[in-house]
């Protein structure tokens, strides 16, 4: 998909992805890890992840291949049917959010002190005012996805975090009181603009036509699919949460930690699996099991070698990537080892997320996702279980998503079937965390002289990731075949 859409589409994909990075930092920056950043990272976060949860995600799953067969004037019915529904739900769950701010604050935000808790209840207020705009803007990106104007999708991103940036500097200066109001206030900018960006993207479809007017997907679809994009990003967000019960500022900084390994997430072991998804799907639809064990292995290789090539480079480098992303303006050095050290704990769970992103690839061609449903569902299940007993430690949390995430990778392996073990590039496995381990045993003493500067940090970061790539070229014939597709 995205190398179809060109270098330019992709290029501002990673823009969009790194203009997400400078909006953390500018949080950083404004707010170090205080109550108030606590409250400034769960206001502008919660209207896109409301959204991506009930809808976004969804809403490609099933509107994508809805439209596939369809004319435009079709399409452009259902999308103003689905735009109704989903703007009116939203207003609805706006509402309940407003109502229910003060209950909702002490699970989202419990470690806030008393006297920000006003201001929190203020946060979500404006977070409840953003969210139906956030789930139009799902439905409109949706659309330019089948039309595959990805410079619209991915420009929009762009301007959204350009006004939210603006939005933090001007906070940052403004009085401790006037801070919410001011973000809250770039927050409604930031979603207004996005949709203007989109609108104009938009192509612009016949009047409507009773005639035209098709059925939408049943309920059920829409329920899968949104359990089947919802479940992966309530985990870390559940995490967040409960990780902000052990007091002020720890909700930012977990939010800081998890932004050290969501980057090579998205822009590697995801991106791979999506590269790999078309290939992949077109073997199984062939028949021949060679020509899909060779795609499958191919992007297992891929993935799971830059997965712990990002695991390392994290292992190494984590105080310098912290200090470069973090270490501005109001974030204390003390705040900053913690992100540096909860971010490389998190590192460990790459590895098992190249797996789910591959094997989701391949049930999601077979329409065999439920394992990855209840695999999901039972992982924040029992993540909210280790927080009702007690758990809220950020260490612990990302030490505990590691093992959740082992756990979801071996259920959706073996939901694979017996051709799991075939599919399954085992030497490259090998090479690649052999090659992790040891650089996790020549680093084990080196965090308490790893204030040696940023770019030494860098530096030593970079070489850690390629050598275990290297590596596993130089071993693998898969991941040589995989880099040469």
């Amino acid at each position: 998909m995205f190398l179809k859409a060109g270098a330019l589409s992709l290029a501002l994909l990673l823009a969009s992805r790194v203009f997400g990075l400078v909006r953390e930092s500018a949080l950083a920056a404004a707010f170090g890890t205080s109550g108030l950043a606590d409250v400034a990272v769960l206001m502008l976060a919660l209207p896109d992840w409301a959204a991506g949860v009930l809808a976004s995600g969804a809403l490609a799953y099933v509107l994508v291949p809805a439209w596939a067969g369809q004319g435009r004037a079709q399409v452009a019915a259902a999308q103003r049917r689905v735009s109704t529904r989903l703007v009116a739900g939203a207003v609805v769950l706006a509402a309940l959010l407003a109502l229910a701010r003060e209950p909702a604050l002490a699970w989202l935000a419990g470690g806030l002190p008393p006297a920000l808790r006003p201001w929190g209840e203020a946060a979500l207020l404006w977070s409840a005012l953003a969210l139906p705009a956030a789930l139009l803007a799902g439905v409109w990106a949706t659309r330019l996805q089948h039309e595959q104007d990805f410079t619209g999708m991915y420009g929009a991103n762009l301007v959204v975090n350009g006004v939210l940036i603006a939005a933090i500097a001007g906070a940052g200066l403004a009085a401790s009181g006037l801070a919410i109001a001011w973000l809250g206030a770039g927050l409604l900018a930031a979603m207004l603009a996005r949709l203007a960006w989109l609108r104009q993207r938009m192509p612009q479809g016949p009047p409507d036509d009773p005639a035209e007017a098709v059925a939408l997907p049943r309920a059920s679809l829409w329920c899968w699919a949104a359990l089947s994009a919802g479940l992966p990003l309530a985990l870390p967000f559940a995490a967040r949460s409960i990780a902000s019960q052990s007091g002020a500022g720890a909700l930012a900084t977990f939010n800081y930690a998890w932004k050290l390994v969501e980057l090579p997430l998205l822009l590697a072991i995801q991106l791979v699996a999506t590269l790999a998804l078309p290939a992949i799907a077109k073997a199984l639809a062939t028949g021949d099991p060679g020509q899909a064990q060779r795609a499958v292995r191919s992007a297992f290789a891929l993935a799971w070698a830059l997965a712990c090539g990002a695991a390392a480079a994290l292992l190494v480098g984590a105080p310098a990537i912290a200090q470069l992303l973090f270490g501005w303006g109001r974030m204390d050095a003390q705040a900053l080892v913690r992100v540096a050290h909860w971010g490389a704990l998190g590192a460990w769970g790459l590895l098992p997320q190249a797996l789910i992103a591959v094997a989701l690839a391949v049930l999601a061609g077979r329409g065999r996702m439920v394992s990855a449903v209840a695999a999901w569902g039972a992982a924040l299940a029992l993540l909210l279980a280790a927080g009702a007993w007690g758990l809220s430690g950020g260490a612990a949390l990302m030490l505990l998503l590691d093992v959740l995430f082992v756990l979801v990778a071996l259920v959706v392996v073996a939901a694979l079937g017996p051709q799991a073990r075939a599919w399954l590039p085992w030497r490259a496995l090998a090479i690649s965390l052999g090659g992790l381990a040891a650089v996790a045993a020549l680093s084990a003493g080196a965090w308490p002289a790893a204030a040696t500067g940023i770019l030494p940090g860098l530096a030593a970061a970079a070489v850690a990731g390629l050598a275990v790539v290297a590596m596993t070229w130089w071993g693998s014939t898969d991941l040589r075949a995989a880099l040469a597709r």
